[in-house]
């Protein structure tokens, strides 16, 4: 079995991709993550993942390297991390009674073969009518500052919503899962077997 690396230093994807039980390591790909003129989120997110992990092949020659890149786009424009809180309030006041769309880009890059497999995730988000209150309150308590999107939803982040629409929970989070099973047993690489030897 090639040597897995997520080309990543999110701590929230290196948590979704300890879920499947393959060992693996993380790198920071270092890459200039700048949308260029004209590009679509699908795109954007496309062209980040295969990036992110492509910054490794040279280093890692013989490695499954793991790209991913994710933008959430609301009233048709993407949406970055708030950074802090006056922006966190802005995007969530914005998403109010509305659906923010992720776009999730994934790559893996078999670097002995030069395989090369990109896809693109979509995951829909409803949110419900929100008070500022409600706003604050939230913020105030999860401060998911460094979140696409101002918000976790694998916390409290959940009562923001009216309902979620996507094929995998985890695309909401950074790394689609079931899309990344299925690139690894293309790539030879089954999960369970793996971890049942």
């Amino acid at each position: 079995m090639l040597p897995i690396v997520l080309s990543s230093t999110s701590v929230y994807r290196r948590q979704l991709l300890e879920k499947i039980g393959l060992p693996f390591t993380c790198v920071s790909p270092d890459i200039d993550e700048s949308p260029q003129e004209n590009e679509s989120p699908e795109q954007l997110v496309k062209r980040l993942s295969y990036a992110k992990a492509s910054a490794l092949q040279g280093s890692y020659s013989s490695h499954l390297i793991i790209g991913s890149d994710q933008v959430c786009v609301l009233d048709n424009k993407i949406t970055g991390k708030p950074h802090n809180f006056e922006n966190a309030f802005s995007q969530l006041r914005k998403a109010s009674g509305k659906c923010v769309t992720f776009y999730t880009g994934i790559t893996l890059l078999n670097s002995k073969t030069g395989n090369i497999d990109t896809r693109c995730e979509l995951f829909h988000v409803y949110f419900r009518e929100l008070t500022e209150p409600e706003i604050m309150g939230y913020l105030n308590k999860e401060k998911p500052f460094n979140c696409a999107g101002s918000f976790k939803s694998e916390g409290l982040g959940i009562t923001l919503f009216e309902k979620l629409d996507g094929r995998d929970p985890n695309t909401l989070i950074g790394l689609p899962l079931i899309t990344l099973s299925d690139m690894l047993i293309r790539q030879g690489i089954n999960p369970l077997t793996v971890c049942s030897q």
